[in-house]
Formats: C-alpha cells, structure tokens, sequence
C-alpha cells in the first residue's frame, strides 16, 4: 500500500504572550512520519523551551530508531521537573506512521487523540504502562487512505471554560465538530485552521492557554513528473517520450527543444497559451496527456525563487502565468521525478547569453532540494 501523511498544525499563544508553550516537531525518513506535540508546563518563554526541547528530543530520538523506554528516560533525565508543584516538564503526543500504513501513537497527559475515519470518530485501543514513573498510553493500529488523525494540546478542550462555555470545549463535544469538519474533505493545513479559528472565537480572541492542533491526513501519494531539456542522444528521444507517457499523476515539460521532441513522438500539436501573458515570465502552453508546458531555464530560476519565498502556495494565485503554475503543482506534489536531458542546447552557446548546461542542472538541483526541505521525495533522472 502506497500513502503519504499530509501533516500540518495551528496555534495561538496565551493571551498577552508572545510565544506559545506548545510545540510541533514533524520528520520524515524513507519508512515512516514520526510527529510529536508537546505542551510546556506554563506559558510564556520558559514553557517555549521545555515544549520546544522535548518534541525535537522525541523527535529525533524516535527518527534514529530509540524504543519509548529510551526516549522518555532521556527527557526524563535531561529536562526538569517544577519543584513547586512536582509536575512534568512537558506532556507530549507522539505519532508515528509507516510507509506501511502501521500507525503508532503514545500519549503523556495531553487530550486524547481524534481518530476520524469514513467521517466518523473511530475508538481505539489503548493499552497503559508506566515508564520513569509516568502513565503512558500507548495504541497501535493501521491506517487507510482518508483516515484523520487530530491530536491537540489541552487549550483546545479548554477554549471558552468560564466564558462562552461554562466547563470548556469537552471532547466529546470536540470530536463531534471535527466529523462535521471532515466530511468538507479539507486537507490537513484547512482542518487545523478551522479548528484553531472555532477555539479562538470560544476565547473571544483572548486564549486563556496555549492551543495547538496538528492534524494528519492519509491520502494516496500525489506524484508529478517533470521532463527538462533534451536527452544527450537523440535515440533516446522515443524512450523519454515514452516514459513520460507511462508515468502516473500529474506531467510537466520544461523547455521548448525538449516539448517539440515529445510533441514530434506523440503526433500532437502544442497550444501557446495568449490569454494569461506576463512581461516578467515567458508563455506556457499546453499538449495533450501533459498538465503544463514551459520555457526552460528561465522559467525554471523563477520558479526556484518563488519556492523558496512560498509563492503560489494558494489554490488559486493571483498572477496565473507558467511560475504560478509550476510553483502550485510543486507544492502540491508529494512524489515529484525529474528526467533531465543532457544536451547541449546550441541557442545557450551564445556568449551574450549567460545560460548554459551547468547553469540548468544547477537550478533543477536548488529545486530538488528546496522541494525535499518541503517534505517532498524528489528523484533525479539524467538521460
């Protein structure tokens, strides 16, 4: 079974603070998403550190392959506990999912986690032991396409006690909202926003604790090849063309030697598109059985630029030209292959134009290596 974990999490911090005592640490690897949420003891500053040094110990620790016995001892032993009230550093959630679909989670005093599938909250099993003298909860289970994962620190069931709602947002009451939240089909970003929004309106804008939820999302991966440049040997030209016919999910062509070759094998024309025009960026056009066509590089330069700020990480920029589309199915790609072709194209061999080989394989690799920081699995082709 092939999935990919969509995660993402909203927060506010305590009223008249400027940091959240919440923390989120997500990492990935080849096998598994591994996500922690760890709530300091407090507000302000100090519970910053405790919650931020606690997710990235767990974190990492759990990344490198550490049993929980091992992880919760290091924290145990490497951050304090309140001499005053005798109370933890920090409660934490951790969730981790493999490539598999074999889900994990471990929970020390924060709410319980929300487990949403088909549109309705599914009860796990939950087994207890105690590890350095705390209560853990443990659950082990496996995971579909379409399940929901929604864990929360306690000012999410907190939001409104005292004010709106007398005793809180119980999480029953929670849990009940967030069915009637998933069956709007939001991604993860979507469904941790509107949660944080409904929590900020039971606070009426004044939170009386750090709230935080972060939100996993099972979906089947999302994948996009992008050929660029022409292959070194001409007789490979059938066989890109091929593969690029051959590939599952969304298509791209960058350069305009490299879409008449795949235009030439198919037998198809390609539409410059005239209507969306932009003095900054070169035209885009379209050809059948392909989402998008470009210039090359410098199409390409931009498109690096924008990624790196961001851009076009709306569903529907403003600006609609060959950047804002490329940037936009980057950013919603999970699994993203390039074939780049090794070709010398003779119009870059202008001196009075400073584009070359090198300067394209440097900036396909930028791009890679911006979309892995992203979370992405990016694979690189040479022909």
């Amino acid at each position: 079974m092939s999935i990919y974990i969509d995660t993402q999490w909203s927060s506010l911090a305590k009223h008249e603070e400027e940091l959240s005592g919440d923390h989120v640490e997500v990492v990935r690897t080849d096998d598994a998403v591994v996500a922690v949420l760890a709530d300091g003891l407090g507000s302000g500053v100090k519970a910053n550190i405790l919650a931020t040094l606690t997710a990235k110990i767990i974190a990492t620790m759990i990344k490198n392959g550490a049993t929980l016995e091992e992880t919760i001892e290091t924290v145990s032993h490497t951050l304090p506990v309140c001499q005053k009230r005798n109370l933890a550093y920090s409660t934490f959630t951790i969730i981790k999912i493999t490539r598999e679909g074999q889900g994990y989670v471990a929970e020390f005093d924060n709410p319980t986690l929300f487990f949403v599938r088909g549109g309705k909250l599914l009860a796990l099993d939950w087994e207890e032991r105690a590890i350095e003298g705390r209560k853990i909860r443990e659950s082990r289970f496996q995971v579909e396409p379409g399940d929901i994962l929604v864990t929360v620190s306690d000012g999410v069931i907190h939001a409104g006690i005292g004010g709106v709602l007398n005793l809180g947002w119980q999480w029953d009451e929670v849990g009940k909202y967030l069915e009637k939240l998933v069956n709007l089909n939001p991604d993860a970003e979507t469904l941790s926003k509107w949660l944080i929004t409904a929590c900020a309106q039971l606070y009426t804008a004044q939170p009386g604790d750090d709230t935080t939820a972060l939100v996993l999302k099972v979906r089947t991966p999302r994948t996009l090849t992008v050929a660029v440049g022409p292959p070194q040997n001409k007789e490979d030209d059938a066989k890109i063309a091929q593969m690029i016919r051959d590939e599952l999910g969304s298509k791209v062509i960058c350069g305009g030697t490299t879409s008449s070759i795949i235009a030439r094998e198919w037998g198809r024309d390609i539409e410059v598109d005239l209507k969306n025009l932009d003095p900054e960026v070169p035209p885009y056009g379209r050809l059948r059985g392909v989402d998008l066509v470009t210039e090359g590089i410098i199409t390409l330069s931009k498109t690096l630029e924008a990624l790196k700020k961001e851009e076009g990480k709306t569903k529907s920029p403003e600006r609609k030209n060959a950047v804002t589309l490329l940037s936009k199915l980057f950013l919603e790609s999970d699994s993203i292959k390039f074939l780049v072709g090794k070709a010398i194209n003779p119009a870059h061999q202008n001196p009075d134009l400073p584009l070359n080989l090198a300067l394209k394989m440097q900036v396909v690799k930028e791009i890679a290596e911006t979309l892995k920081e992203k979370g992405k699995k990016v694979e690189l082709l040479y022909f």
